[in-house]
């Protein structure tokens, strides 16, 4: 359980993978702003604005730093070991097959549940979108979860569908969607500052942190979902050109990006109309522009903007998940259907069932779960990648590294951060994540310790000497 696999093994794995190496440096920096830039401002601030009242600003930027350190371990690993599996594969490298699949499994929770609850916060802003165009909304009973008092969340679901059937037709063609979408995300979020800050008061930023450091802190804890996806770079290990420049790069550069969006919409949109009325909206950002203007244009540019800019999330979270099924199943971890490359060279049964897995659990469950949830298993994963970090400086030294960061400084750092987030997550997000790791380790003692490649090369001995 504790072997490591030899990074040389991994490298070869990605040298001699059946996906299209078709990526440069700006489809995979589309591809990691894609995954970020979406609910978790579009709709997250209006669930962290009630806990940190204006400090929410100071909670993106804790979380924002939290994210920092995790991404420049993340682009020391991708630079040194560029194959899909992401923090999957550097843990397996660094830490053992046991951990590796932990970090798998809560890899899994984090991509999986992450697309359902944008699917989710999509749903919200096409509403937003409908009702401002046609004056006409999707019914409450087909687009709220059953807990909600609705029957499904069919945008919800309809969404993830459709971001599967674009996987399906090839990564060429995913990129350049992503490309697209991204750009007009960010054009749509820069027209949100340029609007909101004509009405900034600062009279609405007092008091500034009413509920104190807990407050801040129960915030970031949320709003780190926000960061969420900076990760995705590194799953299009194998289906890069040029991966040990470019991976590093686009982790830092797309990170840097979204860093500055967030300050800048929660700073003026708390500044523009105060906490409560960013609070407690499904779609706050379109509230806000709504109120600051008096009219409905400028909240719908905003809708049919995040409705865009949410669903390029769906497309490339969902990506970023199938690609770790690739992985896991490559090593034997999961059944090889999900490592099976189609026509298209993309892995077609894994994306269907990813899909359909994904639509059937947007369609049921609420926003507000599914954010938590994300953010515990996401946690864990960045934690694992930045102790891999220091383990592989000390068993492979003389690697070759694209990228370093500083250690132990950067990783122990990171490390502490997470740590910190996790305690400030609730309790019931905690028992959420005991049943999901349990159910894993049972898939893992029951199917793929049994079944994994690595032992079956490996039979005897505790890890790889090399």
């Amino acid at each position: 359980m504790l072997r490591t696999k030899p990074v040389e093994q991994l490298a070869s794995d990605g040298e001699h993978t059946a996906l299209r190496r078709s990526m440069g440096l700006v489809p995979l920096i589309s591809l990691s702003v894609g995954a970020t830039l979406g609910t978790g401002i579009f709709v997250v601030l209006g669930e962290a604005a009630p806990l940190a009242g204006p400090a929410v600003v100071i909670s993106f930027a804790i979380a924002a730093l939290a994210a920092l350190f995790s991404a420049l371990s993340y682009a020391e690993l991708a630079g040194a070991v560029p194959v899909s599996g992401s923090a999957y594969s550097y843990t397996y490298a660094t830490l053992g097959e046991i951990i590796a699949w932990v970090c798998g499994w809560c890899l899994l929770l984090e991509y999986g549940v992450s697309v359902a609850a944008v699917a989710v916060g999509w749903g919200a802003y096409l509403n937003e979108f409908l009702g401002s165009t046609i004056g006409w909304r999707i019914p409450d009973a087909l687009s709220s979860a059953p807990s909600e008092g609705g029957i499904i969340n069919l945008p919800a679901a309809v969404v993830v569908l459709i971001a599967m059937l674009v996987l399906l037709d090839g990564i060429r063609e995913s990129a350049r969607v992503t490309t697209v979408t991204t750009l007009i995300k960010v054009a749509v979020l820069v027209f949100f500052v340029v609007v909101a800050v004509t009405a900034f008061d600062s009279g609405n930023l007092h008091p500034f942190a009413p509920a104190g450091v807990a407050g801040i802190g129960a915030a970031a804890s949320m709003v780190f979902f926000s960061f969420i996806g900076f990760d995705a770079a590194s799953t299009a290990g194998e289906e890069a050109k040029n991966p040990q420049r470019d991976l590093p790069r686009a982790i830092i550069i797309s990170l840097g990006i979204v860093t500055l969006m967030y300050v800048l919409v929660a700073l003026t949109a708390v500044a523009a109309v105060g906490v409560d009325e960013v609070s407690g909206s499904g779609a706050s950002l379109a509230t806000v522009l709504e109120t600051v203007t008096g009219k409905g244009w400028p909240a719908t540019i905003l809708a049919a903007g995040a409705v865009i800019a949410i669903a390029s999330v769906v497309l490339t979270v969902l990506y970023g998940q199938t690609r770790i099924l690739v992985a896991m199943s490559r090593d034997g971890l999961m059944p090889r259907v999900f490592s099976r490359v189609g026509v298209k060279r993309v892995p077609t049964v894994n994306t269907l069932i990813v899909g359909g897995v994904v639509a059937v659990l947007s369609a049921l469950v609420p926003l507000g779960e599914l954010v938590n949830a994300t953010n515990i298993g996401t946690l864990v994963s960045f934690g694992l990648v930045n102790i891999g970090v220091l383990v592989l400086r000390r068993t492979k030294p003389e690697l070759p590294r694209t990228f370093r960061t500083l250690v132990p400084l950067v990783p122990a750092l990171g490390v502490v951060m997470c740590v910190w987030l996790l305690a400030h997550l609730p309790g019931v997000t905690w028992l959420a994540f005991l049943l999901w790791s349990s159910v894993g380790l049972l898939v893992y003692f029951g199917y793929g310790r049994r079944r994994s490649l690595l032992n079956r090369t490996q039979p005897s001995g505790g890890g790889d000497d090399s």
